[in-house]
């Protein structure tokens, strides 16, 4: 019999999974031993390792899905396109922002269900998280969206204000705390751009000789430029100082363009821009106070300590 949910909160069989974690007084995760030393040098320990999913079904597919609409006006014309394309982009408020705007929702889903296993273990935040979008087996046109990382406890009395999420391995957060900075959240600034194939392009494409397609390259570079500024607004908008970039993916392709006659033959290409990374920030922490160091003369070394500091002009101690 399956468990009803209402959707807020754990899932049951997750609720279940870290009941039985917390009732036999062990963790697991996936830190290697490197790892595990690096963490517990910085003064944090695994409380247990922790994962969020969601799946999603994105709109329509293939070579009529409206989000790949690339605006051109001049591709209705029967053999036409001479006028320059622009670029339909997403950050600009192009049909494809919706499609952004589904993953952004399904990749934030699966993060807030992480970060809650996370709180509900005792954790502070999560560490060598990883993100992965894969197809959902046998149905079409939805993706399975997940995050698995291991969560981790300061061993301090100071608790953050909600768990904080990083792509960073055992290693690299104990560097990151050993320098001062904490990683804030896992980000995910993603980008799609649409342009259709116009006169000039097809003409540079079918070029005998070596030319740039500007077209193309304009594409590329604004896709980029776009997810660039979309991963900056969000670790601005969680009070990050910078990001520390992860992974970054480029996909292009090419379709039908919607918007030409069935017998003209036209096409766009699309270009996706994904970044992950994680947000830091700078934290203070009380200077260590001076240490001082004690050297005790021996074998009868103290005579000329002495008489060596009374030549340099020093005020000696009477033995």
């Amino acid at each position: 019999m399956t468990e009803s949910w209402s959707g807020a909160g754990l899932p049951p069989t997750a609720a279940a999974r870290v009941a039985e974690g917390r009732a036999s007084g062990t963790w697991s995760s996936a830190l290697s031993t490197g790892e595990f030393a690096a963490i517990r040098s910085v003064g944090f320990e695994p409380v247990g390792q922790v994962m969020g999913s969601a799946v999603y079904h994105v709109g329509r597919s293939g070579q009529y899905w409206g989000y790949h609409d690339c605006l051109y006006n001049g591709g209705g014309m029967l053999g036409g396109g001479y006028g320059n394309a622009g670029i339909a982009l997403s950050g600009n408020g192009a049909p494809s922002a919706a499609l952004v705007q589904v993953m952004d929702s399904a990749r934030r889903t699966a993060l807030g269900r992480m970060t809650t296993e996370c709180s509900a273990l005792g954790g502070d935040g999560v560490v060598a998280a990883q993100l992965t979008m894969a197809p959902f087996p046998a149905v079409p046109n939805c993706l399975e969206f997940k995050v698995i990382g291991t969560a981790v406890r300061a061993q301090g009395p100071v608790r953050p204000r909600r768990p904080f999420t990083s792509h960073l391995d055992g290693q690299g957060f104990a560097k990151l705390i050993t320098a001062g900075w904490v990683p804030v959240d896992l980000l995910v600034g993603m980008s799609v751009g649409v342009r259709h194939d116009d006169y000039r392009t097809r003409r540079l494409n079918m070029s005998w000789s070596n030319v740039e397609v500007e077209g193309w390259s304009e594409l590329v570079r604004r896709v980029r430029a776009d997810a660039r500024t979309q991963l900056r607004r969000q670790g601005s908008e969680y009070g990050g100082d910078g990001v520390i970039l992860a992974d970054s993916d480029l996909r292009i392709w090419e379709e039908r363009c919607i918007r030409t006659s069935m017998n003209a033959e036209q096409t766009d290409h699309i270009a996706e821009s994904t970044l992950i990374g994680t947000a830091i920030a700078r934290f203070a922490a009380k200077p260590a106070e001076p240490r001082t160091l004690t050297v005790m003369p021996l074998n009868g070394g103290g005579d000329l300590l002495r008489r060596r500091l009374a030549q340099a002009g020093r005020p000696t101690a009477r033995r």
